[in-house]
């Protein structure tokens, strides 16, 4: 097959899917304790998200860059044991490893909004594209309507 009759075949397959994002969340001075994972499950169990990829990556104080498996940090952390998708290289756990400040400790998480997956398909049978994205910083947000609120 050449590879544009292979590319024409890959197009024609309906696959559907919501947009893939990646978080970095550090923790200073320690591991994570565990109290976000239920509801990381929740989010999982709901169908919202599909977990992709959650690594564990800690930064020492003299900049080294390592990382742990989930068993490694407690039983409450077993349920996500074994994600792995295989999308994060090496190349990836060091650009994550040099946004950590020295000392801490962070989760790498990549997965799918699989809430968006419908929409996400329609746009691209349309012929649609993402053309930009971004977030909205939480404390933007709420300076933002504090702000306001201050102004009325």
């Amino acid at each position: 097959m050449d590879p544009k009759e292979e590319s024409d075949a890959v197009n024609d397959i309906e696959i559907e899917m919501g947009p893939i994002d990646y978080i970095l969340v550090e923790w200073p001075d320690r591991q994570p304790d565990g109290s976000a994972l239920p509801h990381l499950a929740d989010l999982v169990d709901r169908g919202l998200i599909r977990l992709l990829d959650l690594v564990v990556v800690a930064k020492g104080e003299d900049g080294s860059i390592a990382t742990a498996g989930i068993a490694d940090l407690g039983d409450e952390f077993a349920v996500f044991e074994g994600v792995s998708s295989g999308l994060l290289g090496d190349e990836d756990l060091s650009e994550a490893g040099s946004a950590l400040e020295p000392g801490t400790t962070a989760a790498l998480l990549v997965y799918e909004n699989t809430w968006a997956a419908p929409f996400a398909t329609a746009v691209r049978r349309s012929g649609g594209q993402l053309v930009a994205s971004g977030r909205i910083p939480v404390n933007d947000l709420i300076a933002a309507l504090d702000e306001l609120e201050s102004a009325a």
